[in-house]
């Protein structure tokens, strides 16, 4: 066993071993809708997800209250910001009524991300889909503050929908991406990316960025520091491709196109970054964290670099959405066996 399948014990999860459609994946995607124009794209995509996992869809537009300081809303205006949410909401919801099937709305009160969380909590979510900002527009972060507050504490996965995201009335995927890093918790995203590369019939690349190893230095690097990091390099492409290739393999037989993508020359962030443009993407399956994940952050340093840097949409595998991973391995988003062995 190579070292890239090396994991520690407390970052396993369940290697799941067949690829079919055997049922729901998830009871309910919900996806945040404001007034901003960054909203009509992402109903696209929480239609396209909902249909591939058999899951019902709520489209969720919050109410919010007015700064503190500015007292308490005149009840006949809040009526009317009520009236008129529901009635753009119903609207919407026609629109897609005969792509999406199960869908209904809801309005809800309060302050967005707090609400958003405990709603889809209470009705156990396992998807939610926003845009990375909203009604206040990009800023100078690379999230809004909702998208931020809700990546950290929303149940389940999210999917992330960017401005640069193409403009579409229905949305087709048909080019995914994994990035796959040898760790456990890069691969418990393969189910979801299987489930969905099926249903949509989708091309999946499985990519591997083999970094320059770090070499200490205090001044210009010797002969033999070259050597020695000119034969790691090489050594960790071997590796990635046996490694992509095993998974390749056995994703094939599933009925699923495939390619094994090793990446070099770079570094890993950018590296991915640049590859999701370069392969014209159209949805990244990853998770939030990796083999050097820390349990007191939400996400690791390349997730965060695609949040910032990525022009496709990306669904993010967050730390604690492992009921929804379990719900998807047991529909039938799954390896023909274990994935590293």
């Amino acid at each position: 066993m190579s070292e890239l399948s090396l994991h520690r014990e407390d970052e396993r999860v369940e290697r799941p071993n067949t690829v079919a459609n055997s049922g729901p994946a998830f009871r309910r995607v919900m996806a945040c809708v404001d007034t901003s124009a960054l909203a009509r794209k992402v109903i696209p995509h929480a239609v396209a997800i909902a249909k591939a996992m058999e899951a019902a869809l709520t489209l969720v537009r919050v109410l919010e209250p007015a700064p503190t300081g500015e007292g308490p809303p005149d009840p006949v205006e809040w009526d009317i910001r009520r009236h008129q949410a529901r009635d753009q909401l119903d609207q919407l919801v026609q629109e897609q009524r005969d792509e999406a099937g199960r869908i209904e709305a809801e309005v809800v009160e309060g302050h967005p991300a707090e609400k958003i969380c405990l709603w889809a909590r209470d009705h156990r979510v396992e998807l939610t889909v926003l845009a990375t900002h909203g009604e206040g527009g990009s800023t100078e972060w690379d999230l809004g503050s909702t998208a931020r507050k809700i990546i950290d504490s929303a149940p389940g996965m999210v999917l992330l929908v960017p401005p640069s995201a193409p403009e579409a009335r229905i949305v087709h995927y048909r080019r995914l991406l994994v990035p796959l890093d040898g760790s456990s918790r890069a691969e418990s995203t393969l189910p979801l990316a299987l489930r969905l590369a099926k249903a949509e019939g989708a091309e999946l690349l499985l990519a591997h960025v083999v970094p320059v190893p770090e070499l200490t230095e205090v001044g210009p690097l010797e002969a033999g520091d070259l050597e020695l990091r000119g034969k790691l390099v090489r050594r960790n492409e071997r590796v990635a491709h046996d490694y992509l290739d095993r998974i390749r393999a056995r994703v094939v037989k599933g009925g699923i196109s495939a390619r094994a993508l090793v990446l070099c020359d770079g570094d890993v962030r950018s590296r991915l970054a640049r590859a999701i443009a370069d392969e014209a993407v159209d949805l990244v399956v990853l998770s939030a964290q990796g083999r050097s994940g820390h349990s007191d952050v939400p996400f690791g340093s390349v997730a965060a670099y695609l949040i910032a840097h990525a022009v496709a949409p990306l669904l993010i595998m967050c730390r604690h959405s492992v009921r929804a991973t379990r719900r998807v391995a047991a529909a039938g988003g799954r390896l023909p066996s274990h994935a590293t062995q």
